[in-house]
């Protein structure tokens, strides 16, 4: 009997240890994957096209344009060192370690992928550039950690402020362009501009994607049958708010549900089969937590 227990508990540890193993090694694969695509558009688009970047890597390539002796990625290094203080006092500590990892590999990224990109065209450079570190941005932050920087930043004014993670990027990243039209040239901000923009589209596209939930309020005298049918075949949660219409003062109830964007197109043909004539607002979701509708990232 006690060599039984104790087999089982040997094969759960072993099975905790697989499961935190794979865990690991997935999450430094994101970071080390989104690195890599980050660094790729650094070396090979924004500095021979001289664009400035965003976030901490554009505070280091400015200073490298300023100071050439200086290298890129030990600046972006030396940079995060006083925002990691930061980041022990507001994120969890899981997340605070995978970002010292996420430093770590990005600067060697930044120093290694040194990978020039056939582009000739300063739009499609800026394009491209927004494209790769967007999507890059987004993998990283698709992890339990992050590349340091302004996403530990943004992770804080998501937890305290609910601020979207592209919209924090790209309201930080107006005084980097501020300061190098300045610096440098208006025509270069203006590019960078277009670089960032993308960017930040691209970050909460990957981070959000078609998970982005939907709040949808519904009016019809058919509620009872559409609650119904929400439930039963869309299997969301429905809420039953009574209202009172202004011009009939007639009682009505109001249905409130989130859903999935996939599942939206399925609840507006369930909605207008049932009665084509209910009243529907369809509202996007800044982000929404819950055990099974909710998509906020652990960080």
């Amino acid at each position: 009997m006690i060599k039984g227990r104790e087999q089982n508990m040997v094969s759960r540890i072993r099975q905790f240890a697989r499961k935190t193993l794979w865990q690991i090694t997935w999450n430094l694969l994101l970071i080390a994957v989104g690195s890599v695509l980050c660094a790729v558009a650094v070396n090979g688009i924004l500095i021979p096209k001289q664009f400035f970047g965003a976030g901490f890597t554009g505070l280091a390539l400015i200073i490298h344009y300023l100071v050439p002796s200086l290298p890129v990625a030990v600046l972006y290094f030396v940079l995060n060192i006083p925002l990691f203080a930061l980041g022990w006092i507001y994120v969890g500590r899981r997340f605070f370690l995978y970002s010292i990892a996420g430093v770590l590999i990005f600067t060697g990224a930044l120093a290694l992928a040194n990978i020039q990109l056939p582009v000739e065209d300063k739009i499609l450079g800026a394009l491209l550039a927004g494209i790769l570190v967007g999507v890059g941005s987004g993998i990283i932050l698709r992890s339990l950690g992050s590349a340091g920087g302004l996403d530990i930043l943004s992770i804080i004014l998501v937890k305290k402020f609910s601020i979207r993670l592209g919209s924090s990027i790209l309201g930080f990243n107006a005084c980097l362009l501020i300061a190098g039209a300045i610096l440098f040239s208006m025509e270069m901000a203006l590019y960078t501009l277009i670089y960032i923009y993308v960017n930040s589209y691209m970050v909460n596209l990957v981070v959000t994607g078609l998970s982005q939930r939907k709040a949808v309020h519904i009016i019809s005298p058919q509620w009872e049958e559409i609650s119904k049918e929400i439930q039963d075949n869309i299997q969301r949660g429905v809420t039953i708010i009574r209202g009172e219409g202004g011009y009939t003062g007639q009682t009505q109830q109001i249905l409130y549900t989130v859903v999935t964007f996939r599942e939206l197109a399925r609840l507006k043909k369930l909605i207008s089969g049932i009665d084509p004539d209910a009243f529907m607002v369809v509202s996007d979701t800044l982000e929404v937590m819950g055990r099974r509708i909710g998509n906020q990232p652990h960080w």
